[in-house]
């Protein structure tokens, strides 16, 4: 790049002083001559094509050598022949106009990436860990799992780990967008990529390198960028076409017209960079924004299939509620309170559902910590689990896998449809003895829910959906506090992914948001699935299109605006390229658009293309209504 921009310094030098010479250096009978140019003047032009046109050659020999036509090509044939025929300025004036316009889309591509250089710094460059009760400082790749970080105010936490010493001010904005820092002590999580802001933490790493918060996000805003949108890999085919057409066109049309020049001059402004440019720094300045807002879109391809999104279909648990469920209520039929709150906190030991560590923590403040553990624990994704203790099986789980046993609810089936039509998720406790006990859950619903779904409407989506393995009674009052169009309850993985089918059938194009484990299956069967990010499972994360990483379900609506506006960018930086190409072209058969202004009409169309592309980083969301 440095050398580049040198080229590019004494380049400048050299076209302006041939401008001025062209200008004031008049051809005179007694003066010596090169073609039409004073020999001074002559050699400023030669010299200016040469230097410039030097890296261009160079790079279209390069691309023959893989058998590919570029536009480096055109302008090299394009300033030779110029060179040839005595056109030294339009030689001069080409060539230094395609680096300086290289130069120009380097600096703005350049930013477009900022959103995604600014989480780059995010990364710190070393870490202070605690080995042998000294304190090491050590590459961020040398950390281990087990060791012992050390963060004080102002370092950046460059582990995933749970806080085994101190308290602290985190600030996670960057990460998960939640804009209040957050208060960590003993046993709280922390997550890489966070700022710690006052106070000290000693975290014992559990996540590293690659396997971080952090990294991953890089990996996969990275990954995107690459990722190329059906559009995109047309043009690619397109350009590779086009490109030896025109050269075929430009020989023709010199021929035809018997006028080098002219075909010349066809060559520079057919040159496709607008076309090709066109897409892809659309998808870049999208991804880039998607990212400043805690979004990632797994490329351009996405973009597309979102832009076409008519239904959306949410997970509840932990999508539409924040998945943090507490009991309420507790109704006992055999033994009493304590004996069931301490067989239902074994029997959750090992369960990963939200559900477990709502039951746990009740229990924990009812009678303190419960240290025995089930055997034979065997989880029924769906329904719940079975456990063993004191050699006597017990079935914890929903009332489907209750039935599924042959538990008979005759007596207790009363109290079960009350507590079902007030809309409490039951937990039920059996035996092959009977019925144990319930717990009643409930679910709080997420802030601004009902304005996500109202916005979603205003951004042209045709239908919202629940799908839960919840029951119809707590699903119901979800749908309609929320104001969704339809909701489907007491559903497994498998019922899921039919329903997700049979919607994509009946109301086109749909996108999923889920966050669990058993939403995979469904993710994977939507047109676009949507995970959330920092507290859904790593196979939701992996599965899905979009991560939101923050736990602010509003982004949804962001990330399918800005979906859209780069779709329609695209379209528009296509438009642009293609009407400059069209009016460039009957320019030059009509002999009002010489090599240089072609070349400048070009470069100036890419820039547009560029800058136009670049208005996408602006885009800050939906305006509020002033009623709102």
């Amino acid at each position: 790049m440095k050398r580049k921009n040198i080229v590019l310094i004494i380049a400048t030098i050299l076209v302006v002083t041939s401008f001025v010479l062209k200008q004031f250096l008049p051809v005179t009978a007694s003066s010596p001559t090169l073609g039409d140019y004073h020999l001074v003047t002559a050699i400023f032009m030669i010299i200016t094509a040469l230097l410039a046109g030097f890296g261009i050659v160079k790079k279209a020999i390069g691309a023959l050598r893989y058998k590919i036509i570029s536009i480096d090509l055109l302008v090299s044939i394009a300033a030779i022949g110029a060179l040839i025929i005595g056109e030294f300025w339009e030689a001069a004036a080409v060539t230094f106009l395609f680096v300086f316009g290289d130069f120009l889309e380097t600096k703005t591509l350049e930013k477009t990436r900022n959103s995604i250089e600014a989480i780059l710094k995010l990364a710190p460059t070393s870490v202070l860990v605690l080995r042998d009760n000294i304190e090491v400082e050590v590459d961020p790749d040398d950390v281990e799992i087990g060791d012992k970080v050390i963060v004080k105010p102002g370092d950046k936490i460059a582990v995933d780990g749970k806080v085994i010493e101190g308290t602290a001010s985190v600030n996670t904005a960057a990460i998960s967008g939640e804009s209040i820092p957050l208060s960590k002590t003993v046993n709280d999580e922390v997550i890489s990529g966070s700022v710690l802001e006052n106070g000290y933490l000693i975290i014992e790493a559990t996540k590293v390198g690659e396997d971080t918060t952090f990294a991953r996000i890089l990996s996969l805003v990275e990954e995107a960028q690459d990722k190329k949108a059906k559009t995109q890999k047309f043009m690619e085919k397109f350009a590779k076409w086009y490109t030896p057409a025109i050269i075929l066109l430009a020989i023709a049309i010199g021929l035809i017209f018997w006028d080098v020049k002219m075909g010349l001059t066809l060559l520079v402004i057919a040159c496709p960079g607008a076309l090709v440019i066109s897409v892809p720094v659309s998808i870049v300045a999208g991804i880039g924004n998607s990212a400043k807002h805690n979004i990632v879109i797994k490329g351009g391809d996405i973009m597309e299939r979102i832009g076409k999104t008519k239904s959306v279909a949410f997970d509840k648990t932990g999508t539409l509620t924040y998945g943090k469920p507490e009991v309420v209520a507790i109704n006992v039929f055999q033994g009493d309170e304590a004996s069931f709150l301490r067989l239902a906190t074994i029997g959750e030991k090992y369960s990963e559902h939200p559900l477990a560590s709502a039951i746990i923590k009740y229990s924990e403040e009812k009678l303190g910590s419960v240290n025995e553990t089930p055997t034979n624990t065997e989880i029924i994704t769906g329904h719940g689990l079975t456990f063993t203790y004191n050699e006597e099986t017990y079935f914890l789980g929903n009332k489907k896998l209750i039935l599924l046993n042959n538990i008979n609810l005759d007596i207790e089936q009363e109290t079960i449809t009350k507590l079902d039509n007030e809309g409490y998720t039951l937990v039920f406790l059996a035996s092959k003895n009977g019925l144990i006990g319930t717990l009643s859950l409930f679910d709080t619903l997420r802030e601004d829910t009902k304005d996500l779904v109202s916005n979603l409407k205003r951004s042209g989506i045709k239908k919202t959906i629940m799908l839960t393995g919840d029951n119809e009674k707590a699903a119901e009052h979800i749908a309609k506090d929320v104001g969704l169009d339809a909701y489907y309850a007491h559903l497994l993985p498998e019922d899921k992914v039919r329903l997700v089918g049979e919607l994509k059938e009946s109301d086109g194009p749909l996108l999923m948001v889920g966050d669990g484990v058993n939403d995979a299956p469904a993710l994977a069967t939507a047109d676009v699935s949507v995970a959330m990010g920092l507290n859904g499972t790593n196979v939701a994360v992996e599965t899905a299109d979009v991560i939101l990483l923050s736990d602010d379900l509003r982004k949804l609506d962001h990330a399918i605006n800005i979906s859209k506006k780069t779709v329609f960018n695209m379209k528009t930086n296509i438009t642009i390229a293609l009407i400059t190409v069209f009016v460039l072209l009957l320019g030059v058969v009509l002999k009002v658009v010489d090599l240089a202004i072609g070349m400048l009409v070009h470069e100036l169309s890419v820039l547009v293309v560029i800058i136009n592309a670049m208005r996408l980083l602006r885009y800050k969301g939906r305006r509020k209504k002033k009623h709102e």
